[in-house]
């Protein structure tokens, strides 16, 4: 009887605990702190631009980046001719992922750049 007793207090808990689990990641279930507005601008987008690649993508640029970040024109050249979107989209430990060296942007980041390009790389 005891043997049938400890057993219970020890497997069931263990049952409960491996079916609990989930597969879910912290931003498949992280709630939307900073929707992305109806259209978006690159006034939207200039604080992730700003906080992210001006250390390399300054003017002049530096550490070997090809070139300058630093205004509304190079931005949307970058997003136009250069495949920013497909660089800061790429996956921890793949080749060109940007910023160069990590950690990868937020996927809201990328998506607001991605919106901004969707709503024609408006400037106000």
């Amino acid at each position: 009887m005891k043997i049938k007793q400890l057993r219970n207090i020890f497997v069931i808990p263990l049952i409960f605990s491996i079916f609990s689990c989930s597969q879910n990641t912290y931003d498949d279930i992280e709630e939307e702190t900073n929707p992305i507005p109806e259209i978006v601008t690159y006034q939207d987008v200039k604080y992730i631009i700003d906080g992210a690649c001006i250390a390399c993508h300054s003017n002049p640029p530096q550490n070997g980046a090809p070139m300058s970040l630093v205004s509304f024109e190079h931005v949307k050249e970058a997003v136009q001719n250069r495949d920013l979107i497909s660089k800061i989209s790429k996956n921890v430990g793949d080749n060109g992922l940007m910023p160069l060296g990590g950690p990868r942007l937020p996927q809201s980041s990328i998506d607001l750049i991605i919106e901004w390009n969707n709503d024609g790389l408006l400037e106000n």
